[in-house]
């Protein structure tokens, strides 16, 4: 008995060393990041963001527990490119894309848009950019006013932003519905009276009537049909195309995110676990969890038989996520030293980054 609470006790002080290592090592690199100058080619630059939400509090106030949806991601993002972030239900995607709208204050970390440091800024002081940052939301039924027309809902961003003279307000909406295939008498129709689909070309229409750089896509295909999917993709490539907007993509659907991606970002529990080109991500996936998400997608070729990797149990809680490498509790290849020891992500190939212990034995 003696003995085996001397192991405990060794294990749980080996824990609190290595993570106060990986506190200090973690620090350093923020700051050594901090003082790297901006990127001059990238319009978005994300280093080391992360978002905590307070779940619990005593009674004076202190946060005794925190859900960590967002933590240490970083990657860049150049003018005229889609970066597609996949990931399972959970993973923070969706508060990820709204921490670096601002939406969300982030906990900790650097925003970088188009030159500028936004990490710090207050709603009044982002006003400036709102014109700039769009976001288009994955549910086209509750994210429209229902009292509102469509020519209301259009022209309201246009008038408070002054993107046009008022005498020219009908005219450019006119010319946006145009764009993104709304016909002209929908001018006057209330959103119910829309399918999904046009719901959702009048959501592209209202985050383009500013005029925007970066458009965050959360899921904006999830909730149509497969062929209204393929309808609302073509209608963004070809937007992005006219435009020169740059695409913050994000999707579960990893057919979708190969169409339109040129980046590609995978995250699990709120962590980036890999991130490259979306050449070399669907060409050689590095990180175990990116290689059972690929085994997942189906193939329309009855000759050739999927090898499916199935990963067993649930995403931990991301109020108690696991120590080490936090995909190690369902990752078929984890050893002892992933159970403690936080991965470090790196770049393994030219533009190619993950985090896996496997990946260092390897080198």
């Amino acid at each position: 008995m003696a003995d085996t609470v001397k192991t405990q006790d060794t294990v749980a002080y080996d824990d609190e060393m290595i993570a106060a290592k990986e506190a200090e090592e973690k620090k350093a690199a923020i700051l050594a990041d901090a003082a790297k100058p901006f990127d001059p080619d990238a319009l978005l630059e994300v280093r080391h963001l992360s978002k905590r939400f307070p779940v619990k509090k005593n009674l004076l106030g202190k946060i005794q527990q925190e859900l960590v949806a967002v933590d240490d991601v970083s990657f860049t993002l150049k003018a005229g490119e889609t970066l597609g972030i996949v990931g399972e239900s959970g993973c923070g995607k969706t508060t990820m894309g709204r921490t670096v709208l601002k939406l969300h204050q982030p906990s900790g970390g650097q925003i970088i848009f188009n030159g500028e440091d936004i990490t710090n800024y207050k709603n009044s002081q982002m006003r400036h950019l709102r014109t700039d940052m769009q976001i288009i939301f994955q549910d086209p039924y509750s994210s429209l006013p229902p009292r509102a027309t469509v020519g209301d809902i259009l022209s309201e961003p246009v008038k408070v932003h002054n993107i046009v003279p008022k005498n020219e307000v009908k005219d450019y909406v006119m010319d946006l519905m145009e764009k993104c295939g709304l016909r002209d008498y929908y001018y006057e129709r209330y959103p119910h009276e829309f399918s999904g689909g046009q719901r959702q070309r009048i959501c592209i229409a209202r985050a383009l009537s500013v005029k925007p750089k970066l458009v965050i896509c959360d899921e904006p295909v999830s909730a149509l049909d497969v062929s209204i999917q393929a309808q609302i993709i073509n209608l963004l490539k070809d937007l992005q195309r006219s435009l020169n907007l740059t695409y913050l993509f994000i999707s579960h659907d990893l057919s979708v995110v190969k169409f339109i991606s040129d980046k590609v970002g995978v995250m699990y529990l709120g962590s980036m676990v890999e991130f490259g080109s979306k050449k070399d991500i669907f060409a050689n996936p590095l990180h175990p969890y990116t290689k059972a998400l690929f085994s997942a997608i189906p193939n329309p070729n009855p000759d050739v038989k999927m090898q499916r990797i199935v990963l067993k149990g649930d995403i931990p809680s991301p109020t108690n996520p696991p120590k080490g490498c936090r995909f190690h509790t369902r990752c078929p290849h984890a050893t002892e030293k992933c159970k403690h020891v936080t991965p470090t992500y790196r770049e393994y190939e030219p533009g190619h980054f993950a985090a896996c212990h496997l990946l260092d034995k390897n080198q």
